[in-house]
Protein backbone atom coordinates (compact mmCIF):
# COMPACT_ATOMS: atom_id res chain seq x y z
CA UNK A 1 0.00 0.00 0.00
CA UNK A 2 1.36 3.49 -0.83
CA UNK A 3 1.76 5.65 2.43
CA UNK A 4 2.82 8.73 0.02
CA UNK A 5 2.13 9.40 -3.28
CA UNK A 6 3.28 12.92 -5.19
CA UNK A 7 1.74 13.56 -8.44
CA UNK A 8 3.17 16.50 -10.97
CA UNK A 9 3.69 18.65 -7.82
CA UNK A 10 4.96 21.83 -8.63
CA UNK A 11 6.10 24.94 -6.84
CA UNK A 12 6.99 28.15 -7.95
CA UNK A 13 8.93 31.07 -5.97
CA UNK A 14 8.64 34.82 -6.61
CA UNK A 15 10.17 35.66 -9.45
CA UNK A 16 9.22 32.87 -11.64
CA UNK A 17 11.85 30.20 -9.90
CA UNK A 18 10.52 26.98 -10.23
CA UNK A 19 11.76 25.05 -6.99
CA UNK A 20 10.15 21.49 -7.94
CA UNK A 21 8.61 21.46 -11.68
CA UNK A 22 6.02 18.01 -12.17
CA UNK A 23 7.46 15.81 -9.88
CA UNK A 24 5.94 12.51 -8.98
CA UNK A 25 6.99 9.78 -6.62
CA UNK A 26 5.55 7.32 -4.30
CA UNK A 27 6.39 5.81 -0.71
CA UNK A 28 4.93 2.07 -0.20
CA UNK A 29 4.63 1.09 3.44
CA UNK A 30 7.69 -0.76 5.31
CA UNK A 31 10.04 1.38 2.74
CA UNK A 32 13.17 3.65 3.65
CA UNK A 33 13.32 5.84 0.73
CA UNK A 34 15.98 8.26 0.08
CA UNK A 35 15.60 11.65 -1.64
CA UNK A 36 18.75 12.80 -3.17
CA UNK A 37 20.20 15.61 -5.08
CA UNK A 38 22.43 18.53 -4.91
CA UNK A 39 21.88 21.26 -3.06
CA UNK A 40 19.23 23.31 -4.51
CA UNK A 41 17.46 20.27 -6.36
CA UNK A 42 14.13 20.85 -4.91
CA UNK A 43 14.46 18.50 -1.96
CA UNK A 44 13.50 20.55 1.45
CA UNK A 45 10.81 22.64 -0.97
CA UNK A 46 9.18 19.03 -1.67
CA UNK A 47 9.37 17.66 2.28
CA UNK A 48 7.71 21.10 3.02
CA UNK A 49 5.17 20.72 0.97
CA UNK A 50 4.13 16.68 2.08
CA UNK A 51 4.46 17.73 5.76
CA UNK A 52 2.17 20.91 4.88
CA UNK A 53 4.17 23.60 5.93
CA UNK A 54 4.08 24.95 2.41
CA UNK A 55 2.11 25.45 0.12
CA UNK A 56 2.16 24.25 -4.09
CA UNK A 57 0.68 25.65 -6.94
CA UNK A 58 0.12 22.20 -8.92
CA UNK A 59 -0.05 18.97 -8.69
CA UNK A 60 -1.60 16.61 -5.69
CA UNK A 61 0.07 15.17 -2.47
CA UNK A 62 -1.80 12.18 -0.75
CA UNK A 63 -0.73 10.65 2.84
CA UNK A 64 -2.57 7.23 3.09
CA UNK A 65 -4.77 8.16 0.22
CA UNK A 66 -5.95 11.70 2.09
CA UNK A 67 -5.03 14.66 -0.43
CA UNK A 68 -2.95 17.26 1.83
CA UNK A 69 -4.69 19.96 -0.01
CA UNK A 70 -8.24 18.75 1.25
CA UNK A 71 -7.53 17.34 4.77
CA UNK A 72 -3.89 18.87 5.75
CA UNK A 73 -5.15 18.13 9.37
CA UNK A 74 -5.50 14.71 8.83
CA UNK A 75 -2.18 14.01 7.14
CA UNK A 76 -0.48 15.74 9.77
CA UNK A 77 -2.12 13.12 11.93
CA UNK A 78 -0.21 10.80 10.12
CA UNK A 79 3.13 12.44 9.46
CA UNK A 80 6.25 12.80 12.25
CA UNK A 81 8.75 15.74 10.31
CA UNK A 82 12.14 16.11 11.65
CA UNK A 83 13.86 19.38 10.17
CA UNK A 84 17.55 19.63 9.63
CA UNK A 85 17.37 22.28 12.72
CA UNK A 86 14.41 20.58 14.88
CA UNK A 87 12.92 23.65 16.77
CA UNK A 88 13.38 22.44 20.48
CA UNK A 89 12.26 24.81 23.92
CA UNK A 90 15.68 25.14 25.64
CA UNK A 91 13.68 26.44 28.89
CA UNK A 92 11.88 23.10 28.86
CA UNK A 93 13.13 18.54 29.59
CA UNK A 94 14.04 16.41 27.24
CA UNK A 95 11.24 14.65 28.78
CA UNK A 96 8.88 18.42 29.03
CA UNK A 97 9.20 18.69 25.06
CA UNK A 98 8.26 14.52 24.22
CA UNK A 99 4.80 14.74 26.50
CA UNK A 100 3.90 18.17 25.03
CA UNK A 101 3.97 16.23 21.39
CA UNK A 102 2.14 13.19 22.86
CA UNK A 103 -0.30 15.37 24.34
CA UNK A 104 -0.63 17.56 20.51
CA UNK A 105 -1.11 14.01 18.87
CA UNK A 106 -4.01 12.62 21.25
CA UNK A 107 -1.28 10.12 23.00
CA UNK A 108 -2.53 8.43 26.24
CA UNK A 109 0.00 8.58 29.24
CA UNK A 110 0.48 5.16 29.31
CA UNK A 111 1.48 5.01 25.47
CA UNK A 112 3.80 7.61 25.67
CA UNK A 113 5.70 6.36 28.27
CA UNK A 114 6.04 2.88 27.21
CA UNK A 115 7.61 4.31 23.99
CA UNK A 116 9.53 7.24 24.96
CA UNK A 117 11.18 4.58 27.16
CA UNK A 118 11.59 2.47 24.45
CA UNK A 119 13.32 4.78 22.17
CA UNK A 120 15.27 6.67 24.82
CA UNK A 121 16.78 3.53 25.82
CA UNK A 122 17.40 2.61 21.48
CA UNK A 123 19.32 6.02 21.67
CA UNK A 124 20.82 6.32 24.62
CA UNK A 125 18.77 8.89 26.29
CA UNK A 126 17.57 7.40 29.18
CA UNK A 127 19.83 9.30 31.84
CA UNK A 128 19.77 12.45 30.01
CA UNK A 129 15.69 13.30 28.95
CA UNK A 130 15.61 14.95 32.71
CA UNK A 131 18.04 17.41 31.94
CA UNK A 132 17.02 20.69 30.03
CA UNK A 133 16.75 20.88 26.39
CA UNK A 134 19.61 24.47 26.80
CA UNK A 135 22.25 21.81 28.16
CA UNK A 136 22.04 19.32 25.26
CA UNK A 137 24.30 18.79 22.08
CA UNK A 138 23.25 18.81 18.72
CA UNK A 139 23.04 14.95 18.47
CA UNK A 140 21.17 14.87 21.46
CA UNK A 141 18.73 17.25 20.48
CA UNK A 142 18.43 15.21 17.31
CA UNK A 143 17.83 12.33 18.92
CA UNK A 144 14.91 14.20 21.67
CA UNK A 145 13.41 15.30 18.33
CA UNK A 146 13.34 11.98 16.71
CA UNK A 147 11.66 10.00 20.39
CA UNK A 148 9.20 13.29 20.45
CA UNK A 149 8.27 12.68 16.20
CA UNK A 150 8.10 8.90 16.90
CA UNK A 151 5.78 9.01 20.13
CA UNK A 152 2.46 8.85 17.81
CA UNK A 153 3.65 6.06 15.97
CA UNK A 154 3.37 7.70 12.88
CA UNK A 155 2.46 6.28 9.43
CA UNK A 156 5.03 8.36 7.65
CA UNK A 157 8.29 9.97 9.03
CA UNK A 158 9.79 12.44 7.07
CA UNK A 159 13.58 13.54 7.51
CA UNK A 160 15.59 16.45 6.44
CA UNK A 161 19.66 15.42 6.31
CA UNK A 162 18.55 13.78 9.78
CA UNK A 163 22.79 12.49 9.78
CA UNK A 164 24.22 16.21 9.86
CA UNK A 165 26.16 16.84 12.57
CA UNK A 166 25.45 13.56 14.57
CA UNK A 167 28.39 11.31 15.82
CA UNK A 168 28.86 7.76 14.46
CA UNK A 169 27.12 5.73 17.41
CA UNK A 170 24.27 8.37 17.01
CA UNK A 171 23.94 7.82 13.39
CA UNK A 172 23.83 4.00 13.77
CA UNK A 173 20.79 4.22 16.53
CA UNK A 174 19.13 6.34 14.48
CA UNK A 175 19.06 3.91 11.23
CA UNK A 176 18.14 1.29 13.76
CA UNK A 177 14.72 3.43 15.04
CA UNK A 178 14.57 3.97 11.39
CA UNK A 179 14.33 0.30 10.46
CA UNK A 180 12.34 -1.11 13.19
CA UNK A 181 9.54 2.19 12.55
CA UNK A 182 9.56 0.38 8.87
CA UNK A 183 9.06 -3.06 10.24
CA UNK A 184 6.17 -2.28 11.66
CA UNK A 185 4.26 -1.36 8.51
CA UNK A 186 5.42 2.38 8.51
CA UNK A 187 7.38 4.36 5.60
CA UNK A 188 10.11 6.96 5.84
CA UNK A 189 10.88 9.67 3.20
CA UNK A 190 14.29 11.29 3.82
CA UNK A 191 16.72 13.74 2.02
CA UNK A 192 20.58 12.82 2.47
CA UNK A 193 23.86 13.72 1.38
CA UNK A 194 25.49 10.61 2.59
CA UNK A 195 24.97 8.19 -0.19
CA UNK A 196 27.00 5.30 1.73
CA UNK A 197 24.37 5.60 4.15
CA UNK A 198 21.49 5.49 1.79
CA UNK A 199 22.78 2.60 -0.03
CA UNK A 200 23.51 0.40 3.04
CA UNK A 201 19.83 1.42 4.59
CA UNK A 202 17.19 2.36 2.02
CA UNK A 203 14.78 0.23 -0.49
CA UNK A 204 14.35 2.88 -2.58
CA UNK A 205 16.01 5.91 -4.02
CA UNK A 206 14.22 9.23 -5.44
CA UNK A 207 17.20 11.44 -7.33
CA UNK A 208 15.99 14.69 -8.17
CA UNK A 209 17.57 17.55 -10.20
CA UNK A 210 16.92 21.17 -10.42
CA UNK A 211 12.95 20.11 -8.95
CA UNK A 212 12.43 17.34 -11.70
CA UNK A 213 12.65 13.94 -11.83
CA UNK A 214 15.94 12.08 -12.81
CA UNK A 215 15.54 8.43 -11.74
CA UNK A 216 13.30 6.30 -8.78
CA UNK A 217 13.10 2.60 -7.80
CA UNK A 218 14.82 0.18 -5.70
CA UNK A 219 18.37 0.46 -4.59
CA UNK A 220 19.24 -2.75 -7.08
CA UNK A 221 16.94 -1.26 -10.13
CA UNK A 222 19.23 2.70 -10.03
CA UNK A 223 22.64 1.61 -8.59
CA UNK A 224 23.02 -2.14 -9.71
CA UNK A 225 26.56 -3.24 -9.02
CA UNK A 226 27.39 0.27 -8.72
CA UNK A 227 27.68 2.78 -6.09
CA UNK A 228 24.94 5.02 -5.62
CA UNK A 229 27.75 7.98 -5.40
CA UNK A 230 29.17 6.67 -8.90
CA UNK A 231 25.73 7.37 -10.11
CA UNK A 232 24.97 10.51 -8.72
CA UNK A 233 28.49 11.68 -9.82
CA UNK A 234 27.55 10.27 -13.49
CA UNK A 235 24.16 12.53 -13.21
CA UNK A 236 25.31 15.63 -11.95
CA UNK A 237 27.76 15.75 -15.32
CA UNK A 238 24.34 16.58 -17.07
CA UNK A 239 24.50 19.93 -15.35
Amino acid sequence: MEVLRIENLTKVYPGGKRAVDGLSLSVREGEICAFIGHNGAGKSTTIRAVCGVMGFDEGEIRVDGISVREDPLACKRRIAYLPDHPALYPFMTGDQFIALTADLYGVGAKERAERTERYAAMLGMTDRLGDLIDSYSHGMRQKTAVIAALVHQPRLMVLDEPFVGLDPEAAYHLKRVMRELCDQGSAIFFSTHVLEVAQKLCDRVVMIRGGRLVAQGTMEEIAGDRSLEDVFMEEALHD
